[in-house]
């Protein structure tokens, strides 16, 4: 018999920061699984301010079309399955967006398992630590900032998921690093990840601040937000240093993007600045995913999630992200 199931969909385009009109929950029937189908009775789905820009527009994926699903990640469980890939039981992950159930013919399915997720190491971090958010943190510092020892990180948004992982990998690699938030809170948070130093960004002049805490300069500069941040960090780079464009917050919900201004700064300095979609390195997520794995299992990475009760508040937890609400990968419990 079908299954009752509720939706969230994007009902208008947003003009700035999103609000709650922008988004519609609908209640929907889902047929019987099909040849070869599952249904998917979703536990977690977690909500991302790199969503934002497509709800306005074309980025690195087409725009979400009015009334269609609200992308993102999903944990589930299995319910009913003709396909003789799952069981009934499987926890797995797919991107099947806000939704209470989904049906699948089992592409981009992934099962969990049950070996890797134990002690600290949750079935939810497969959308988080072990998901976008952290193989963001991975590729985007490893490949792209290539630290190395005795160098100096700078991470804005430190205290979200992308920031926060970057930083514990440039500790690693024998990096110092210093880290932007948005309050004291957040900055005693990211200290106690093992970052050098943290300032927040709502109490300081950003140039002079980044140069008190980072008095030699800085070598890597991993950006999350973009804007007048970015402007900041570039004054303060050291030759042939590298910025690291993994996201632009501060740009999102702009009508006019701010953009950056010193760019003479990338000829006197010699600085490379570049971006990624973390998709592009799809083939090494495994490998990445297994070493990641060990380093929570052995406490040298640690991760942080921040979780809201009910698919109802999704809109809600998604407009959050832009007001700082969150500390740390934020997630929708949805059953």
């Amino acid at each position: 018999m079908p299954t009752s199931a509720r939706r969230w969909v994007l009902a208008s385009r947003p003009e700035g920061k999103p609000v709650r009109d922008n988004f519609r929950l609908e209640e929907i029937d889902l047929p019987d699984p099909g040849e070869n189908e599952i249904l998917i009775r979703t536990e977690y789905h977690s909500v991302d301010p790199g969503m934002r820009s497509r709800l306005s527009g074309d980025s690195y994926a087409a725009a979400l079309p009015l009334g269609a699903t609200i992308d993102s990640a999903m944990v589930g469980v299995v319910e009913k399955s003709n396909n003789e890939k799952f069981a009934p039981g499987n926890l797995v992950t797919g991107g099947f967006g806000w939704v209470s159930h989904a049906l699948s013919n089992g592409r981009g399915v992934q099962k969990l398992d049950p070996s890797l997720f134990h002690g600290p190491l949750r079935p939810t971090a497969a959308i988080g630590a072990l998901g976008i958010p952290g193989l963001t943190s991975y590729f985007g510092l490893l490949d792209l900032g290539k630290p190395k020892e005795g160098q100096t990180v700078l991470i804005s948004s430190a205290a979200g998921p992308v920031g926060a992982t970057a930083g514990q990998i440039a500790k690693m690699k024998g990096c110092r690093v210093v880290g932007i938030a948005g309050s004291e809170r957040k900055c005693d948070y990211v200290r106690g990840l093992g970052f050098d130093g943290a300032f927040d960004y709502h109490d300081a002049n950003l140039a002079e601040a980044i140069k008190t805490h980072c008095p030699d300069g800085v070598d890597i500069y991993f950006d999350n937000v973009g804007a007048g941040m970015l402007d900041a960090a570039l004054l303060n780079m050291k030759e042939h240093g590298r910025i690291v464009v993994s996201g632009q917050v501060a740009e999102y919900n702009a009508a006019q993007p701010i953009g950056i201004r010193h760019v003479t700064r990338f000829i006197t300095h010699r600085l490379r600045m570049e971006g990624l979609v973390v998709f592009d390195y799809f083939k090494q997520f495994p490998t990445a995913q297994a070493k990641m794995a060990r380093w929570i299992h052995e406490g040298a990475l640690q991760y942080t999630e921040d979780i809201s009760e009910g698919l109802e508040g999704s809109a809600d937890a998604f407009i959050g992200l832009f007001e700082g609400e969150n500390l740390g990968r934020r997630l929708v419990k949805v059953s």
